[in-house]
């Protein structure tokens, strides 16, 4: 059952879990018009918008992607919001509220030092007080005119802006929840999954045809989740570490691990789709320029899994150093290279920050 769900997923063909919404049979002509992969909205359109945003997710739906990536952290309260991490200080202006200069400190997430301020140290209420920001101003110093636009979302926002905008755009449209840091969070006694299932309960969307998919980099939490949810779950991996939960309990694997043959097996008892790290799909050389592509598509196919890689972007800042169009990192060099070689390698979906470029890709 779960792979036939993993494969409807990535066809768009899934019936929204609400009444108004497009139905499978108005949402199939436009997806079989599509050739190639799956384009989901890397925090939406962060190329065009600060990323999370309920702008950006609007700009990704409008720009033609059926997916939007949606990052959740908890607040102090218990809420789910919409940003990439926990600390904020880079996100939003909270530096610039004088009431909250008592609330910046330091804390270990996933083994790493971080100074600054944190969401799960704000109610809902006071997180509504701030703006935000651009996360990377000297690569999209366009996006910094939208600074202070915009509110941190609540992952129950993003559904109901994603509602709205199905029935305004006649496609089904839908998330791709990401839990971030499931281990710290489980560990200071605030925990993200029961407040996920119990959103998805709410809005009618813990069921087979649901369009939303879970993602993680931790392992444990998939698992449980895997029998708590009806939806399809992501294993995300990087090209280097390890899963946060491995590390807590000195489980000695490494993300290197879970993409064996023996590892995309294991995930694939609990998961449908492998996200992993473009580069572990196509490596860069020594000198930075796009190499040879692994045996990772064919070997999560062979194990069930579809493959739906991270992130492309169209600045030279981001891209291999044979497909630059020059020094300036914030000029945009060639991206259609890049995603072509990616999509020749047979994968699935991909996650980008610019998502009609790369529905341009998979469409031409």
């Amino acid at each position: 059952m779960r792979r036939r769900l993993a494969a409807v997923a990535l066809s768009g063909l899934f019936l929204v879990g609400t009444a108004g919404v497009t139905s499978a049979s108005q949402a199939a002509p436009r997806e079989q018009e599509r050739a190639g992969a799956v384009v989901v909205g890397h925090r939406g359109a962060p190329g065009y918008r600060p990323e999370h945003t309920l702008s950006s997710y609007e700009l990704a739906y409008r720009q033609g992607a059926d997916w939007v990536d949606v990052d959740l952290v908890p607040t102090k309260d218990g809420q789910l919001v919409a940003r990439h991490e926990n600390e904020i200080g880079g996100t939003t202006d909270v530096a610039a509220h004088p009431e909250f200069a008592n609330r910046r400190t330091t804390k270990v997430i996933d083994g790493v030092t971080l100074t600054g301020w944190f969401t799960e140290d704000f109610t809902l209420a006071e997180l509504k007080t701030l703006r935000a920001t651009e996360r990377i101003p000297d690569i999209r110093p366009h996006n910094t005119i939208y600074n202070g636009r915009w509110q941190i979302a609540t992952y129950q926002e993003v559904l109901d802006l994603t509602r709205r905008l199905g029935r305004e755009l006649h496609r089904t449209l839908g998330t791709y929840p990401e839990v971030k840091h499931s281990t710290y969070f489980a560990s200071i006694g605030n925990p993200t999954e029961p407040k996920l299932v119990d959103l998805l309960n709410r809005n009618g969307l813990n069921k087979r045809d649901a369009p939303v998919v879970i993602q993680s980099f931790e392992v444990s939490n998939l698992k449980a989740l895997s029998k708590r949810v009806k939806v399809p779950l992501v294993q995300l991996t990087s090209a280097s570490g390890a899963p946060a939960d491995f590390v807590a309990v000195g489980d000695k694997r490494t993300y290197a691990d879970l993409v064996t043959p023996a590892g995309l097996k294991e995930i694939s008892t609990y998961a449908d789709y492998l996200s992993p790290e473009k580069n572990q799909i196509i490596p860069r050389t020594a000198t930075g320029a796009l190499g040879t592509p692994t045996s990772l598509v064919e070997d999560a196919h062979d194990a069930g899994l579809k493959v739906v890689p991270y992130t492309f972007r169209n600045e030279n800042s981001f891209l291999p150093a044979n497909l630059r169009s020059s020094s300036d990192p914030t000029a945009w060099g060639d991206i259609f290279a890049e995603l072509d070689a990616f999509l020749a390698t047979g994968i699935d979906g991909l996650f980008a920050d610019q998502p009609d470029t790369a529905l341009v890709a998979v469409t031409s």
